[in-house]
Order: C-alpha cells, then sequence, then structure tokens
C-alpha cells in the first residue's frame, strides 16, 4: 500500500499504475473486463486454497484462585487447577496427496489437539508428523481429499523490492491477504541459538499469521511466515519469513525421521572483523574466522585450526558466519561436506564428516562479540 500526502501525486501514480504496461511490467495480470485493472485476484484464487487455519487446544495446570484468597488460602490447601488454553496459526498445504501441512513450531507446540480449517470449511483433526525449535518448522498431517497444495518458488532468486504477498490468519479473523514487497534478504540476530536466514517484508504479518504463506507475485511459495518486530505486538512493517528452501529441508528430515538433526563441526566461528582479525593474527577483515575448535571433533579431525578463514560450504560461498551455521546445521550427522578455507593467505579443500549432539551444538552457535 502506497501513502501519499500529495492528491496529485497519489493520481498520478494511480494513473501510472493501471496503465497496462506498467502493470505488465510489475508483474501484475490485467482484468480486461473490469476495465483494465492491474489485480492479483486470477493469482491468489489458485493458492489461498492452499493455505489453511490452524487451531490447537492444550490443558495448562496452575494454581487454584481460592489458594490466592486470604481468607482461605492461610488455612487450606487446594490441587492445581487446570485449564484448555486456545491458540491459532496458520499453515501452509505442500503435499496434497499425502496430506503434509508446513507451519511453525510455535503454532504447534505443546498442543493436545490440533485442528485444521481448509478453505471450503472443513474442519479436520491432525497429527504431528514432527517438529523443530530450531528453525521454527513443523509438519502436521491431515486425511483429507480435494486438497490444493501451493506450489514452491526459488528463494535464492529473491531481490530486494520484488513484490510478496502475505496469506494467513491475523488476530483469528479468518483468511487475510496482505501485500507489499521483499524489505530485505538474509536477516538474523532475533534467535542466536537457532538458524537464521530470514526473508524480511512489509507486508502486514500480525499474530495469527505464523505458519502462513509469503508468496511471490505468481504465486510460488517463497516463505513461511514467522515473526514480527512490534512494540504492541502488531505489526509496524517488520515481518520475517523462513525462506522455503530452508522449510523444505526441515520438512524433508521431519517426514523422513520425525525429527531434526543438526550435523555439527565442534568449532566456533565469527564474523571478521579488525579487532578479531588483528588478534587471529590476519590481515583479512571480512569472512568467517575459526576462533576455536574442540578437541577430537569433526572439525578437529578435518584439520581446521584456529585463524582459518572459511569461505565455502559444499562449494557455496559463505561470507557470514549465519550462512556457515545454517548449510552445517541443516544437514544431518554422518553426512559430508567439503570446506573452502583460506590459511595464510592460501587456498585449501577440507573435507569433514559431521557428527551428531545437539546439546553440544551451542557452542558451535555462540559468536563473539569484538
Amino acid at each position: 500500500m502506497f501513502h501519499c500526502t500529495n492528491v496529485a501525486v497519489a493520481l498520478a501514480a494511480a494513473a501510472l499504475l493501471t496503465s497496462s504496461p506498467l502493470a505488465l511490467a510489475a508483474g501484475f495480470p490485467i482484468d480486461e473486463a473490469r476495465g483494465g485493472i492491474p489485480t492479483l485476484a486470477p493469482v491468489l484464487e489458485k493458492v489461498t486454497p492452499g493455505v489453511v487455519n490452524i487451531s490447537t487446544e492444550s490443558r495448562v495446570r496452575g494454581p487454584n484462585g481460592l489458594t490466592r484468597d486470604p481468607t482461605f488460602g492461610q488455612f487450606f490447601r487446594f490441587d492445581p487447577t487446570e485449564r484448555l488454553r486456545q491458540g491459532t496459526g496458520s499453515g501452509v498445504i505442500v503435499d496434497a496427496a499425502k496430506g503434509y501441512i508446513v507451519t511453525n513450531h510455535h503454532v504447534i507446540n505443546g498442543a493436545d489437539g490440533i485442528k485444521v480449517t481448509l478453505w471450503d470449511g472443513r474442519q479436520i483433526d491432525a497429527k504431528v508428523i514432527g517438529s523443530d525449535a530450531d528453525t521454527d518448522i513443523a509438519v502436521v498431517q491431515v486425511q483429507a481429499d480435494k486438497l490444493t497444495a501451493v506450489p514452491l518458488g526459488d528463494p535464492e532468486k529473491l531481490r530486494v523490492g520484488d513484490f510478496v504477498v502475505a496469506i494467513g490468519n491475523p488476530f483469528g479473523l479468518g483468511q487475510s491477504v496482505t501485500s507489499g514487497i521483499v524489505s530485505a534478504l538474509g536477516r538474523g540476530g532475533l534467535n542466536l541459538e537457532g538458524y537464521e536466514d530470514f526473508i524480511q517484508t512489509d507486508a502486514s504479518i500480525n499474530p495469527g499469521n505464523s505458519g502462513g504463506a509469503l508468496v511471490d507475485a505468481t504465486g510460488r511459495l517463497i516463505g513461511i511466515n514467522t515473526a514480527i518486530i512490534g512494540p504492541t505486538g502488531g505489526n509496524v512493517g517488520i515481518g520475517f519469513a523462513v525462506p522455503v528452501n530452508m522449510a523444505k529441508a526441515v520438512m524433508d528430515q521431519l517426514i523422513s525421521y520425525g525429527e531434526v538433526q543438526h550435523g555439527r563441526l565442534g568449532v566456533s566461528i565469527a564474523d571478521l572483523n579488525p579487532a578479531l582479525g588483528k588478534e587471529l593474527g590476519t590481515d583479512r577483515t571480512a569472512g568467517v574466522a575459526v576462533v576455536d575448535v574442540e578437541r577430537g571433533s569433526a572439525g578437529d579431525r578435518a584439520g581446521l585450526r584456529k585463524g582459518d578463514v572459511i569461505t565455502g560450504v559444499n562449494g557455496t560461498k559463505t561470507p557470514f558466519a549465519r550462512e556457515v551455521r545454517n548449510r552445517i546445521g541443516l544437514l544431518r550427522p554422518g553426512e559430508k561436506i567439503e570446506l573452502s578455507i583460506l590459511r595464510d593467505g592460501r587456498a585449501q579443500t577440507l573435507s569433514a564428516t559431521l557428527e551428531g549432539d545437539p546439546l553440544a551444538r551451542r557452542t558451535e552457535n555462540r559468536v563473539r562479540a569484538l
């Protein structure tokens, strides 16, 4: 949505937007039957049946209200009471034949019952296939026919400024659609213990949108709406989505194994800066520095040393520590990888076999602030 304070500018912008060449260039279909207006309605009509509402119920035990009563509480002990807590969110059908739906871990975490409401009003009980807190991705399954899956897009081709549409269930109102652009790519820092590569968008994302779809102008799924930044808990134009390639990597593990096992090198890494470079004895001021190697770890066995600079994983350039953690952490223990490194200014390639141990992995996720 564009906000203009100058009426003349607003009218001029509207005239330009409704001109067919510009609208087509922007990727918007033209509805000739309604005077040639640009609209995403034809795209959304194909996509929205694949976005579902998710409602959860969980039993929560808490103190009995009489315990706090100044008259009764001091004389009697009361058993904890049990109450039902309800939650709401969204999900995206990714496999119509098998009924697989991707949503957020925090939407279904701790739920005793999950119901999925489809576009046509059907309410169906869902079962949890698996859930991963580190990426905030979960997969549930429903048994139903006539489901519509949302086709997957390629987040690697996204550019800042691309038009996007968020589809979900804000505040439990029912399915809603908002539009905006890609505001930034590769965002991190929301949870240092997790795997982050967020798509940032100004398309309105509010409570209840979690787990919903972020699609491009062609209707392809590029992200799973996950988080917002807002002082009041509502939308202020800063929303985040997990890229669908990351979500699919997690989904495949959850479907195959029921859980996600994150690969681990057993090293501490950090983004290089002048101070860290000086400490490590290197003139480089950019890249991903190895600041510690655990003895006997996968990284140690591969030959990694303190002061090495990791430049790539499996042939993909990794200029930031976040990208190295994501590339490695989304692989399973036992998988072999190739690390491109610089040591004393010389390029080398090392091979490593990843190990597991989720508790110890937190050491690898630590990023030193210097």
